[in-house]
């Protein structure tokens, strides 16, 4: 099957928890969203992920060329993060940032099993749903993001809480964001002032009447 019917399959017959989106200029640069799992610290979480396809593809999986490294704006990427995409090990990266045990700080993925066991049959959304299975069990012995997986074997709750954070920050929807934000919700200021009116317009009833009555007197 050729690169683009492949990615037509799964536009129209989608994965679970993962759209495609095509490139129709080179099918070869290959976008996805991938719906954070549910009971997982990327939950309500959607992420962006690209897999760059080489010129051999099917017969080799996908990777991460050199050119895409620091394309986050905070900049350099790992000494371990150069070596492994020089080696061409990626599987491809995450544009959502995102706090992983497996996922570089700029966002590269390696999963071995692709490498190791990778046939030609197994496409693109196999390479997907592996990476989205990696959000659900990550793997911290071999890690690319060390703070990520130290924190998972020692402090899971501590891991828990950054992951949830990061998803919260970098990938929740921005209607959602806005939600979170408190955007188009009063604050406790205006919930107070909307409390205080009817009491404030009483007091002015009140004052009115009272202005009413003492003209009556005179």
């Amino acid at each position: 099957m050729s690169v683009a019917k492949e990615l037509r399959k799964l536009m129209g017959e989608p994965l679970d928890g993962i759209k495609v989106q095509i490139n129709e200029e080179d099918v070869t640069d290959v976008t996805a969203e991938i719906m954070g799992p549910e009971q997982t610290p990327f939950e309500g979480g959607v992420f962006k992920v690209k897999l760059m396809l080489p010129s051999d593809y099917p017969n080799a999986p996908p990777k991460c060329a050199c050119s895409t490294i620091n394309r986050y704006s905070t900049g350099e990427t790992t000494p371990t993060a150069r070596r492994m995409s020089l080696r061409g090990l990626w599987a491809g990266f995450f544009l959502t940032r995102i706090f992983h045990p497996n996922i570089s700080k700029t966002g590269e993925i390696c999963v071995n099993t692709l490498k190791k066991d990778w046939q030609s049959n197994l496409g693109v959304g196999h390479v997907l749903q592996v990476v989205r299975c990696l959000m659900i069990n990550p793997f911290p012995e071999s890690a690319l993001n060390d703070e990520a997986g130290k924190l998972f074997m020692e402090a899971y709750d501590e891991y828990c809480k950054k992951a949830c954070m990061y998803t919260e920050v970098h990938a929740r929807p921005s209607s959602n964001k806005a939600d979170a934000s408190g955007e188009g919700e009063p604050t406790d200021g205006e919930e107070a002032a909307k409390r205080q009116k009817p009491v404030d317009n009483k007091a002015a009833d009140k004052r009115r009447m009272e202005k009413k009555k003492s003209l009556k007197r005179l």
